[in-house]
């Protein structure tokens, strides 16, 4: 009877930590043919606060649009640099099906400009006069699963602080502050491809 219950224990704490952790290789694409990269899914706390992604500077760079503060009145809604990255293993899916696959994940770290030297908030650098990057400003995180945020488009917006160190977890934010946009103006799947090359095909 011990024995049994040692196993049932074990049996429970790997299926809990299979639910928290989605960490896994995948062997195919949804168009069948092989794929040569892991990918890295979204991990949920045992509450389901998504936890901060791993390795994102390592992840695939997408583009990094900009709205300072001081070309829009000096209250821009995203004052910084927003540097944001695609999951490779998911990159590699779109790339071949132009579909965003389950799973797929945008980090977008923020990232403020140098202080303003000139009435426009540029600065005057070596290169010449502009904006450019200063101090990191917290992340945004985006996840596609369909089934988990079919009130938002199919895809979760989190904010892991608008300030540095960034939180180690955060809550899903409502569909009114990020998600409305998204889907009312974004090109493609939700997704501001029109802003990204890369994945605008």
């Amino acid at each position: 009877m011990r024995i049994n219950l040692l196993i049932a224990g074990a049996a429970s704490s790997a299926v809990a930590i299979a639910v928290v952790t989605a960490v896994f290789a995948q062997s195919e694409s949804n168009d069948g043919s092989a794929l040569t990269r892991k990918r890295y899914l979204p991990e949920y706390t045992a509450s389901g606060d998504l936890i901060l992604p791993k390795n994102f500077n390592e992840w695939v760079f997408v583009g990094s649009p900009l709205t300072p503060n001081a070309l829009n009145d000096g209250k821009a809604n995203f004052p910084e640099f927003h540097n944001v990255y695609i999951e490779p293993g998911s990159y590699e899916i779109y790339k071949k099906t132009g579909e965003f696959p389950e799973g797929t994940i945008f980090f977008k770290e923020l990232q403020l400009t140098l202080p303003a030297e000139n009435p426009d908030g540029s600065r005057t650098e070596p290169s010449g006069r502009g904006y450019f990057p200063g101090k990191l400003n917290g992340a945004d995180v985006t996840v596609k699963d369909t089934k988990r945020y079919a009130d938002t488009g199919g895809w979760g917006y989190y904010n892991f602080n608008h300030h540095e160190p960034k939180a180690p977890t955060a809550k899903l934010q409502p569909k009114s502050e990020c998600a409305f946009c998204h889907m009312a103006s974004a090109k493609k799947d939700d997704v501001w491809t029109q802003f990204y090359p890369l994945l605008d095909n």
